[in-house]
């Protein structure tokens, strides 16, 4: 008996054990504009360092549903390796579009808009507020288009602490590219990460050196190229050299030890 007892509580403690220390999920709506609410799924570490707000590519919609459920956007690169930044100790914050682009277009021709600058303000002050945590901005192809300009827009109480920007938008012919954004705004930590195969038209590594010298008053920057990996289907999607195929576990210990970094 007193066997089975020992046994009994040493499963009941490692049991509370594994609940009392597992990653957190969090479906959250933040109210922004007039009406409008900013949805996004929060995981959160036992022992956090800092806060990542992951922008996907494409139109930028994830469709969370209340339960934390990803209706789209689960192939891309910083949403299906949320949890190995999570794992590093980050917070992981996916924002899906508003309340109010919940259709198509989605986020298509919306990412370089006030509104969008306010939504994501409201996202970050949400986080600082129930952190405590600096906040950085990671972003991948299309979603770097949103994570630059409301940067370049919001005034430094209001923007996040650190810019990562991976697979960055280059060239635009409908709307600015990254090298045309104001980037001499942009003060905090700024890091560039890209591929050196990538062939989405869009994406040339032959236009990077311009956005780096534009950086000119980045607290701290840097640009990460990297190379190997598997490309498969369309060069501008997430399982091409586009989206780090293959090499995902480098490619994120490599961001996460620049932000980490003193």
């Amino acid at each position: 008996m007193h066997k089975q007892f020992v046994s009994l509580l040493f499963c009941m403690t490692l049991i509370f054990s594994q609940v009392a220390f597992a990653d957190t999920t969090q479906t959250i709506d933040i109210p922004t504009r007039a009406g409008v609410t900013q949805r996004m799924l929060v995981i959160t570490p036992e022992k956090a360092k800092a806060v990542l707000v992951l922008f996907t590519g494409g139109n930028g919609a994830l469709r969370i549903s209340p339960s934390g459920d990803l209706g789209m956007g689960k192939g891309n690169f910083l949403i299906r390796t949320r949890q190995q930044w999570v794992d590093k100790g980050f917070v992981v914050a996916m924002v899906d579009a508003p309340s109010d682009r919940q259709s198509e277009p989605y986020l298509s021709g919306f990412r370089q808009t006030q509104e969008h600058a306010t939504d994501i303000k409201a996202v970050i002050a949400w986080l600082k507020q129930n952190t405590n945590l600096p906040v950085w901005l990671v972003s991948t192809s299309r979603g770097t288009q949103s994570a630059a300009f409301v940067t370049t827009t919001l005034d430094k109480a209001d923007g996040p602490d650190g810019l990562v920007l991976t697979s960055t938008i280059l060239t635009d012919r409908k709307s600015r590219s990254i090298p045309d954004m104001t980037l001499e705004k942009i003060a905090i930590p700024t890091l560039l990460v890209h591929h050196k195969q990538d062939s989405c038209r869009v994406c040339d590594p032959s236009e990077l050196p311009d956005v780096m010298s534009k950086l000119s008053h980045a607290s701290r920057k840097d640009l990460i190229m990297v190379e190997g990996g598997i490309t498969e289907g369309d060069p501008c999607e997430a399982f091409a050299h586009h989206g780090y195929n293959g090499i995902e576990p480098e490619v994120v210990s490599k961001i996460a030890a620049w932000v980490l970094a003193p």
